[in-house]
């Protein structure tokens, strides 16, 4: 990324006016890039400084692309983690390595990783901000979780969510948990947010299969808003962070469809139920549509094809 970008997202970077962050999305629009960086800027600000920020910015983000709703003013006064030096070196380092390109696992490992170039003031903000979060009651009172068994998922009837999860699972060859949770040290973690990580790593791919996400690029993005409407998740900020400052560089013509999957997954996230409070391993012989009517959970819908990228890319 060249020296001005960086310069005008790390001075952007912090709470920014609701009027302001509509425009620079208006601008985004139009293809300023000072519009770009100003929109990243507030979306790393609240990945990395200012967890409790994150609702008001998508919900501005959400309102202002599409063009309905209501979104509140970002309150002053927020618990902040201080974005140093050291953060930012780690941060263009994702970011600049992103142009010799990203498989799935490579940058959901170099994104985990950033939680470790964070304030050391930055656990604490995110701890509390988990436990207010209306999405994540069960990080306060649920035991950390096991693990998911395959065999058991095997056993279910068929056409249920267990049996077509072991299915999606062995078929694309995908890992019962997403990144290994020893590994990446979440028994470190203060309690919620070791509850929600350790969750998330578990059930990423049963609400793919719920919520009506495909595993395809721009699914994978959008699910991330998803989760991060739901319950906070700080990896799913992040993500979203890096993703929207990588389009600033290499893909700034597709920072319009980026913003596009975000607020409609974000809006998505908002109306669902809160999946997390679900004990989705009593609903493994139950079928994915009884699920979502049992629980009145919505399935996902954008207005963009969800093979987009692929097809370009073919």
């Amino acid at each position: 990324m060249e020296a001005k970008a960086k310069t005008q997202i790390r001075g952007a970077a912090g709470r920014v006016e609701r009027a302001a962050l509509i425009d620079s999305l208006q601008a985004a629009r139009q293809g300023d890039d000072a519009g770009r960086h100003r929109v990243a800027a507030a979306l790393a600000w609240a990945a990395f400084s200012c967890p409790d920020a994150i609702e008001p910015v998508y919900d501005i983000l959400a309102s202002g692309w599409l063009g309905q709703g209501e979104a509140a003013e970002i309150p002053a006064h927020l618990a902040e983690a201080p974005l140093e030096s050291g953060f930012w070196k780690a941060f263009w380092s994702v970011i600049d390595d992103a142009e010799h390109g990203y498989d799935a696992a490579s940058i959901t490992a170099r994104v985990a990783a950033l939680g470790g170039a964070v304030h050391a003031s930055f656990e604490a903000i995110a701890e509390d901000c988990a436990r207010r979060h209306p999405g994540a009651a069960a990080a306060l009172t649920n035991p950390v979780p096991g693990r998911t068994d395959l065999d058991v998922l095997g056993a279910c009837v068929e056409e249920s969510l267990g049996r077509t999860l072991h299915r999606m699972i062995v078929d694309q060859g995908y890992d019962l948990e997403v990144l290994d949770r020893e590994a990446i040290s979440l028994g470190a973690l203060p309690p919620s947010l070791r509850y929600l990580n350790t969750r998330i790593l578990q059930m990423h791919d049963v609400w793919h299969l719920v919520a009506g996400y495909e595993t395809t690029a721009s699914h994978e993005i959008a699910i991330s808003a998803f989760q991060l409407a739901q319950f906070g998740h700080n990896y799913s900020a992040m993500f979203l962070a890096v993703v929207t400052t990588i389009s600033c560089t290499l893909q700034p013509a597709g920072f319009g469809i980026l913003m596009q999957l975000i607020a409609e997954a974000w809006r998505h996230g908002r109306e669902a139920p809160a999946l997390m409070d679900i004990c989705w391993e009593a609903e493994w012989n139950n079928s994915i549509e009884g699920i979502r009517e049992s629980y009145g959970i919505p399935v996902y819908r954008s207005v963009l094809p969800a093979n987009l990228f692929e097809s370009t890319a073919a």
